[in-house]
């Protein structure tokens, strides 16, 4: 009996071995997820009322802008900025930056639709937060 148990738990991981080799070798590709400039933009819209358009847009808003913030961060405290160095004032709220990305991808809609919104986000801050030397 013993022995038919471990052959059935060493059968079970070949075939889970050979399960992986084989999606592996798919023809398919993984792509990690992109929030496009368009698609932040639809995310951290609001309607007339001041309403997300998206339900749970304000939350996946405000969470990208803060890792964007956060990363920018991280690469000054290893001295890896670049020009576009953004200094965002203590004051400053999550929801205000929200509202002032958002207004600036509306008026950059055509720079930053279909490419990556990261760069987008970036550039909204350094336009409104540049460090000053």
């Amino acid at each position: 009996m013993t022995k038919r148990l471990k052959l059935n738990v060493f059968n079970i991981a070949v075939f889970f071995v050979i399960g992986a080799a084989c999606l592996s070798l798919s023809p398919y590709k993984l792509h990690a997820a992109k929030f496009s400039g368009d698609y932040l933009l639809k995310v951290c819209s609001v309607n007339r009322d001041g309403r997300e358009r998206v339900e749970g847009g304000k939350i996946a808003c405000q969470a990208y802008i803060s890792g964007v913030i956060d990363y920018h961060n991280v690469l000054r405290s290893m001295g890896l900025t670049t020009d576009m160095d953004f200094c965002i004032p203590e004051k400053v709220t999550l929801n205000e930056l929200h509202v002032r990305v958002l207004v600036y991808l509306y008026e950059h809609v055509k720079l930053h639709r279909k490419f990556v919104a990261a760069p987008a986000v970036s550039m909204a801050l350094y336009s409104l937060y540049p460090c000053r030397k």
